[in-house]
């Protein structure tokens, strides 16, 4: 007779209570699920807070022992929950803390785990990432991670004044960390000094270039100008700070006379300071009119790009002397530190290094980094560079630009005429037949600007836009703009 086994079935309602879960733990996975269909992220989020609430109620266990559990000794006890804050990115997002007190409720106990997510720290840090990517104040929010639309609702601290505290903060406390920073490790080869404007006063800065070519923020200074006693200031709480200034370093500084008097003061008098070139190749050309810029501007940088010291001091004297003779006041201020500027020269350092040494716009750059062209924070200051160049803002000009630039410059050296640069001259229709000469003898023409035309329409006879060049009359339109022969 063949044996057959039973098995014993049970119901459809017994089966559901065994798999039945606490419901608790199906209402977290509730809202997991929810979570899940906002992205990754946001069920990131959901469950870390999660972790969060058991981590502190695991906490409040270990401190105060398990719940219903009489004992005597304990020395805390639980007083319900309270709302709290935590960081989230660049949000803080509301929750619910558990309370702790001491056993005679003389106090209340802190919870490290809450304390560590609670801090405001990763709050400023972010906005501060964000503020000097340039992302303003206005737009923080919509930059913020998608946390989920429920904790995003929640959230607070993203508001315009929220985040330009967070940054005023973050910022302060950045600059007191770099102006306290021990420099007694530092090894520097270089030395540069500039003056930036910001927010209508100016700041006289330091970077320092170490042996193996880093750069590193060094200190700055607030005063109403480059003065002697700032710089001054400024270098003494290097040395202060630890950091060795002696005459085996390259100084390299703009124009002003108080940074060179500053160095002498606390570097020594054989300190050797080669003078930013773009920085006296502006105080030149700003004593010279429009015309007379683009060929002295090649003079200098033709000098200066020369390798050999003596040809190219020779080349800076010979154009001294030709500025003396019309332009006094420019030959006056390339006189000033001259010799400084060939520095680099004199001592045979050419290449890469020359091009990067000769002027101070390694610390335009590292201002550029931080000076959006427009302000982003609420009340924020914007920087502006005091050397000569381009805004930091703007990209820098393609190797093939700049060489056209640089062919259509060295062409010639002479003097020539300046047309508009701001729009194209008009073009003029073509002729049916060349312009007739006229002419000219008795008494040199002169020339007369569009302004002048005008004016004297009437007792000169030219019309407006007519000018007289050379020894005949020819119609050319004049714009407004004085015309050369």
């Amino acid at each position: 007779m063949k044996k057959v086994h039973l098995v014993e079935v049970g119901s459809v309602e017994a089966e559901e209570q065994r798999l039945a879960l606490p419901e608790q733990v199906q209402l977290a996975m509730f809202e997991i699920a929810e979570s899940a269909k906002e992205g990754l992220l946001a069920l990131a989020v959901g469950a870390g807070l999660a972790v969060l609430r058991e981590c502190m109620e695991y906490e409040v266990d270990r401190v105060v022992g398990a719940k219903g559990r009489r004992d005597r000794e304990r020395t805390a006890k639980r007083h319900g929950h309270v709302g709290g804050e935590v960081t989230l990115g660049g949000r803080r997002v509301p929750i619910s803390r558990p309370r702790v007190r001491s056993a005679d409720d003389s106090a209340e106990v802190a919870l490290a785990s809450y304390a560590a997510f609670a801090s405001r720290d990763l709050l400023e840090r972010v906005a501060l990432e964000r503020m000097l990517a340039r992302v303003s104040t206005r737009r923080y929010r919509r930059a913020g991670e998608p946390v989920g639309a429920q904790v995003e609702a929640a959230s607070r601290s993203t508001s315009k004044s929220a985040i330009s505290r967070a940054f005023v903060n973050g910022t302060r406390a950045a600059l007191d960390e770099l102006l306290a920073r021990d420099l007694s490790g530092l090894e520097l080869a270089i030395v540069m000094l500039d003056g930036i404007e910001l927010a209508g006063m100016t700041h006289v800065v330091a970077l320092g270039i170490t042996t193996d070519g880093t750069k590193v923020p060094l200190s700055l200074r607030e005063g109403s100008t480059e003065n002697a006693t700032v710089a001054t200031a400024l270098l003494s709480d290097l040395s202060e700070r630890g950091l060795r200034l002696h005459e085996q370093q390259l100084f390299v500084l703009d124009g002003a006379k108080a940074l060179r008097k500053a160095v002498r003061n606390v570097a020594g008098a054989r300190a050797p300071v080669q003078r930013c070139q773009r920085h006296k190749e502006r105080n030149v050309v700003d004593h010279l009119p429009d015309r007379e810029r683009p060929w002295v501007r090649v003079k200098l940088r033709k000098a200066w790009s020369e390798p050999d010291h003596a040809q190219a001091l020779a080349a800076l004297r010979a154009l001294e002397r030709a500025l003396e003779r019309t332009y006094p006041d420019a030959a006056s201020s390339l006189r000033e530190g001259l010799e400084e500027t060939l520095t680099l020269t004199r001592l045979g350092v050419s290449g890469a290094l020359k091009r990067t040494l000769c002027s101070t716009n390694p610390i335009e750059s590292m201002i550029g980094t931080v000076a959006p062209p427009s302000a982003t924070s609420s009340g924020g200051a914007q920087a502006t560079c005091a050397c000569a160049g381009l805004p930091p803002a703007l990209p820098k000009p393609s190797a093939a630009s700049a060489a056209s630039r640089a062919t259509a410059t060295s062409q010639s050296s002479a003097p020539r005429s300046v047309t508009s640069k701001t729009r194209p001259r008009p073009r003029r229709p073509p002729l049916s037949s060349p312009p007739e000469k006229i002419t000219h003898s008795g008494p040199p023409p002169k020339i007369y600007s569009g302004r002048d035309n005008l004016g004297k329409a009437g007792s000169s006879g030219y019309r407006s836009g007519v000018c007289l060049a050379g020894d005949w009359l020819r119609l050319t339109p004049c714009n407004g703009r004085r015309v050369r022969p």
